[in-house]
């Protein structure tokens, strides 16, 4: 019983990373699209921040999951992809760095130097978990005619994610401007997705882990995205974004072969006793930072 709990509670993780992350690592990837000026620019950080803090506790938490109860998977994905994670890493440094860094000194080419890097990280983090969960998916790092589409799939549902959280984010008083492009773009990233979705199944047909069981999934990711570019599609984003990005997730636990072993009963209830009162005060705090945070301010603060 523990098995199935742990296994539950590592996609739980997984999903909730990706959904949050997708917000505002898909918001940095669009910086140039929404963002025309100085004044815009230091709304979409404000944005971001402080909203990425509590997106990497969920991470902390599915690395200390993985290396606590899953120490086979922990090594088949260090294995398989330790060439991805070093830009994985540096993807987060660099985007991280550019978000505390960047207010540190007054000065327009100091703020537009670590813009930049708000830029390229969120671009670096993208792209590699697009290419991680491909990898994971088709159990082969290489570029491959299914992982290079599959990483640039998911890339563009994090650039989706970050589109409707600008939409909603990014709504001012005198400048919503950057919310409106960002609602617009909804539409043709999601129409971009789904064609970026329609490659990548062709090309998972002679994969040998992708059966019958990740057909749900994507079915339910093709919907999302078909809505999402309809007419309405900008008012649905906010719910169908979410749901398109956690899918990847979901098809990893159900096609991606990894070996999981027996967890030890003495660990399983060592993790979940420390987990269990942990997680309801995540769930609580994200659900409260992200209402207390739901329009960037409209000053300057310690991060813009």
């Amino acid at each position: 019983m523990l098995d199935v709990l742990s296994s539950l509670l590592l996609v739980l993780f997984v999903v909730g990373y990706l959904v949050l992350a997708g917000a505002d690592v898909g918001l940095g990837m669009l910086m140039p699209r929404v963002a025309r000026g100085p004044g815009q620019r230091r709304r979409v950080v404000a944005a971001i921040a402080p909203y990425f803090l509590a997106t990497e506790v969920w991470l902390v938490a599915l690395v200390g999951v993985l290396a606590g109860m899953f120490p086979s998977v922990e090594h088949h994905v260090v294995e398989r992809l330790w060439p991805v994670l070093p830009a994985l890493a540096a993807g987060l440094l660099v985007r991280d760095a550019g978000l505390w860094l960047r207010s540190r000194v007054p000065g327009a080419a100091w703020a537009a130097l670590w813009d930049g890097a708000v830029v390229a990280g969120s671009w670096t983090l993208a792209l590699s978990w697009g290419w991680i969960l491909a990898a994971l998916i088709a159990g082969d790092a290489g570029a491959t005619l299914f992982t290079v589409p599959c990483a640039l799939t998911v890339a563009a549902l994090f650039a989706l994610r970050g589109a409707a959280f600008g939409a909603e984010r990014l709504v001012g008083e005198s400048d919503a401007e950057s919310a409106d492009v960002a609602a617009r773009d909804t539409r043709r990233i999601a129409a971009a997705a789904l064609a970026g979705c329609l490659v990548t199944a062709a090309a998972a047909v002679p994969v040998a882990g992708v059966g019958p069981a990740a057909l749900l999934p994507a079915v339910l990711l093709a919907a999302c995205l078909a809505a999402t570019a309809g007419l309405s599609g900008p008012m649905l984003s906010r719910h169908t974004s979410a749901v398109a990005i956690a899918v990847p997730g979901v098809l990893v636990a159900v096609a991606g072969g990894l070996p999981v072993a027996p967890i030890p009963e003495a660990t399983a209830v060592l993790v979940w006793s420390v987990l269990t009162p942990a997680i309801p005060v995540m769930l609580i705090g994200q659900v409260w930072l992200y209402r207390m945070t739901r329009r960037p301010s409209p000053a300057p603060g310690f991060f813009a």
